[in-house]
């Protein structure tokens, strides 16, 4: 491991668990809440990706039809999954997933683009580790191309190391074992 991780004898967190709220960077108030499965949840996040930039996806997702779209999230809707949103009033400015692998869970996240640079990436991740926590979740991973420098730094951020280096993508992973949440 390189100095710029953390120590991994060294838990994580505290995360916090949601409901919570904050003031993003351009003085947006933004709440993020545990997704409730309803239909006009559901459709806000469709609404979402529908928005989101082809440029910004990776590894194929989120899909760019609305079909796919709508394929997409209700598998990763179900009920085995976790998710997340992060809410600027009506609107969804983000989304976050912990999809069951086996013993792990991978976490995939998603902040529209005129919602990014401003904070809520951070807080929709650590909300969600938090709700892993909640949920007796002990090992995330997730995969991330390694010129996304501004993804690697985000997830350095909150406690992620590099597991795994050798191709084009980065494997990263962090032990919620002995995190805790406030």
């Amino acid at each position: 491991m390189s100095s710029d991780h953390t120590d991994p004898d060294e838990p994580a967190g505290p995360f916090p668990t949601p409901p919570c709220a904050f003031e993003d960077r351009v003085g947006r108030d933004i709440e993020i809440r545990v997704y409730d499965g309803s239909d006009d949840e559901y459709e806000a996040l469709v609404e979402m990706y529908r928005g989101f930039d082809s440029k910004d996806r990776a590894q194929g997702i989120p899909p760019g039809r609305e079909e796919r779209i709508r394929n997409w999230l209700d598998n990763i809707l179900s009920s085995d999954c976790l998710n997340v949103i992060a809410w600027d009033g009506l609107a969804v400015a983000g989304h976050a997933t912990l999809v069951p692998d086996e013993d792990s869970y991978e976490l995939a996240i998603f902040v529209l683009q005129v919602y990014q640079q401003a904070g809520i990436g951070t807080h929709l991740i650590e909300a969600l580790l938090g709700h892993g926590i909640d949920s007796d979740i002990t090992q995330v991973w997730l995969t991330v191309e390694r010129w996304n420098n501004a993804a690697i730094a985000l997830y350095k951020k909150v406690g992620f190391e590099t597991s795994d280096s050798e191709s084009f993508e980065l494997k990263m992973g962090i032990d919620l074992d002995n995190s805790e949440t406030y």
